[in-house]
């Protein structure tokens, strides 16, 4: 199936404020668990007060986003979130978003369903439009007139003012029942890499080191000109990419035997299917920047190198049908990029 498919070519739903495009599994049919949307907010632009279904995780590719989120015990939080950090929300609790950078922000957002899609968000303002205004008077305590101007359609995305500093905003949220015990937040562009080489480095974000994301874990990749993902595969979970900055070209394996290559540029998103053995070589001058997410809890992954560097040698060279001298040369210590 079509492993390759590309936010460029998705209609992007516009607003004051900001706009989204998004790749389902209705436009993608090979991802079946993960949905991608891209979305771009103003300085002071708002997503609207809203939750979901499916829970969401996040990636700020550009400027700096501010999150707020409640739990179901009743603590809140807001948090600011800068260029190459993550926010997660589980499935059902209610958050929103509002662009802070001097240029707004950007951001990748994932859910862990792949039919997942922005128009089955459950908006605040959709929910008060349909509610007569004097159910919302009785429940917020106020005159049924206080209410008269209350939207009648959906927001979305719209032009807000620019919120108040961060710490008066934490404190304001925050209550007498406190904040969450996990942060909604991760900087993952700052994290020690996984792997490091001359060719580049893989930096992760699971549930080991970001304990708020439960369903999601994520890598983001950087390798450099010449270089190469090297070949492997992930045993617990579909791959689902997105391409950040330069130029690449990745070969999937299946049985078969079945082998595809495609090239991938910035705003495209690539799929691998579970066990489904791939590698992706640079292919530009500049550096290739892409994310990995799977649903998952953890990030898991073999690398065929490693594999066949710990099998008795013989029958490696024996399988390969070339020389035992030439399995001691592969790469030792599970190098995620080649050449080391």
């Amino acid at each position: 199936p079509i492993f390759w498919a590309s936010f460029n070519n998705a209609p992007r739903r516009i607003h004051n404020g900001g706009w989204a495009r998004q790749v389902t599994q209705a436009d993608f049919a090979i991802s079946e668990s993960i949905s991608g949307v891209n979305m771009r907010l103003t300085r002071g632009g708002i997503r609207e007060l809203h939750w979901h279904l499916a829970a969401e995780w996040a990636y700020v590719s550009r400027g700096a986003c501010r999150i707020t989120t409640i739990d179901q015990f009743g603590r809140a939080n807001v948090e600011d979130v800068r260029e190459g950090g993550l926010w997660y929300f589980p499935s059902g609790l209610p958050h929103s978003l509002q662009g802070i950078g001097e240029d707004g922000c950007e951001f990748i957002i994932c859910f862990d369903d792949g039919k997942a899609t922005e128009f089955n968000t459950l908006l605040v303002t959709d929910w008060l439009a349909h509610t007569p205004p004097e159910d919302l008077a009785l429940n917020f305590g106020v005159p049924v007139d206080t209410l008269s101007k209350i939207p009648l359609h959906d927001l979305y995305i719209f032009q807000g003012e620019m919120p108040g500093p961060l710490a008066a905003e934490q404190q304001q949220a925050a209550g007498e029942a406190g904040q969450p015990p996990l942060r909604s937040t991760f900087q993952l562009n700052e994290v020690a890499p996984l792997s490091k080489t001359r060719s580049g480095f893989v930096q992760v974000a699971d549930s080991s080191n970001f304990k708020a994301s439960k369903t999601i874990a994520s890598a983001l990749n950087t390798i450099h000109p010449g270089g190469m993902r090297a070949m492997h595969w992930h045993p617990n979970a579909d791959e689902w990419q997105y391409f950040i900055a330069g130029q690449g070209q990745m070969t999937v394996f299946n049985t078969g035997p079945q082998a595809v290559t495609q090239n991938f540029n910035p705003g495209d998103i690539g799929y691998v299917k579970r066990a489904f053995g791939h590698y992706i070589l640079n292919t530009g001058d500049t550096d290739l920047v892409y994310l990995e997410v799977f649903n998952s809890v953890y990030f898991s992954e073999v690398s065929l190198s490693d594999w066949l560097i710990h099998t008795p040698r013989a029958m490696v060279a024996q399988t390969m049908n070339v020389d035992r001298a030439i399995i001691d040369r592969f790469p030792d210590g599970r190098p995620a990029i080649v050449p080391v």
